[in-house]
């Protein structure tokens, strides 16, 4: 078996496709057919916007009827015919693209030049048995690391609310490495999306204990229809742009430690919009603003952080400190943190609500 590397263009391989010199094997196909328009879209920006993607492979044989050379596409058969359907005018791009509602023959000549002439890099299998490109697979897959909950749940689930997940990622992934929350090999494991879908999950329960299965449940419950996208875009990116605009001083602080901040984000979401569990449960009134005073809420928000960075189990911030010291995803020690972050940013929150922590 021999593998060359090389690189074809757009063009050059929808031109394959027209003359029959590249064909699909469905045998080789491991997905559930062709993309829906919401990962087909996200996939054609790719291209536009000349973002990388995975190499495609392709096996070449002499085709015994007429003993012309033929390739297979053996991995990529949905990238190239989203490439395909785009190219045919078969679907326009989403919102998360700036030619949103647009199909190729919408887009301006340099638009489309750049789609056609961007460059696959494709591994072309030589001189090998079909049972050799399976195995060859197998042994590629056996060294991939195990998909953690979000990986899965972005490969399960192809519809609105994932592609929502996804764009909105994208927009926070800036924030996330400017102000220390995650890494850059976090991000490139959905640490993003985890922590996004967590604050979504907080607007719709409240203050509970976080599960793979709850998280899954979002996912699944808006797969085919997430009406309330445009709502939670411009309340979430409010919230985190509230952040950046009066809590700079929080950056790379013990306060954005993912677990921290998606406290602090439920705080804000509830005080300017209302959780409606919160009110329920709670008995806490929104203010219908981020904090009363944001500049003194900034000040004390640090006090918190630097006790939590000191583990002081004493003294004024105490069952903050607590709730930040294990098992943060639980019910009770999320409950610590959002109702001191509650009382800081300007809130009634009732000595009820925390009288049972440690």
């Amino acid at each position: 078996m021999q593998i060359t590397s090389n690189n074809y263009s757009i063009i050059e391989i929808l031109q394959m496709l027209e003359r029959r010199e590249l064909i699909v094997n469905r045998d080789y196909q491991r997905g559930s057919g062709i993309w829906p328009t919401g990962p087909s879209s996200y996939f054609i920006d790719t291209i536009i916007e000349n973002f990388p993607f995975p190499k495609i492979y392709m096996y070449e044989f002499v085709n015994r009827d007429d003993r012309n050379i033929r390739k297979e596409i053996v991995d990529g058969q949905q990238r190239i015919s989203a490439i395909t359907r785009f190219y045919k005018n078969e679907f326009a791009l989403g919102s998360e693209s700036n030619y949103a509602g647009a199909r190729f023959q919408d887009l301006d000549d340099d638009a489309q030049e750049k789609f056609l002439t961007y460059v696959v890099s494709v591994d072309v299998i030589r001189s090998a048995k079909r049972s050799e490109i399976l195995q060859m697979f197998r042994r590629m897959n056996a060294y991939t690391l195990p998909l953690n909950e979000a990986e899965k749940r972005h490969s399960s689930f192809q519809g609105d609310f994932k592609w929502f997940i996804n764009e909105l990622a994208d927009d926070l992934n800036e924030f996330f490495l400017e102000f220390g929350v995650l890494t850059n090999r976090q991000i490139v494991r959905m640490a993003d999306a985890a922590l996004i879908t967590e604050c979504v999950d907080a607007y719709e329960n409240g203050v509970i204990s976080s599960s793979p299965k709850s998280l899954r449940n979002l996912y699944q419950s808006y797969d085919e229809n997430f009406g309330q996208q445009g709502q939670y875009h411009e309340m979430l990116s409010q919230t985190f742009q509230f952040i950046v605009e009066n809590f700079s001083n929080l950056r790379n602080t013990f306060m954005m430690k993912p677990y921290a901040l998606h406290s602090l984000i439920s705080a804000l979401l509830h005080c300017r919009y209302g959780i409606p569990a919160i009110q329920e449960e709670w008995g806490i009134q929104p203010l219908q603003e981020f904090s009363i005073d944001p500049q003194n809420a900034e000040l004390r928000l640090l006090e918190l952080a630097q006790a939590h960075e000191a583990k002081e189990d004493e003294g004024p911030h105490a069952k903050y400190v607590w709730g930040c010291l294990s098992t943060t995803d639980r019910k009770v020690r999320r409950t610590a943190r959002v109702a001191a972050i509650l009382r800081i940013l300007g809130a009634e929150v009732p000595e009820a609500v925390d009288a049972d922590l440690a």
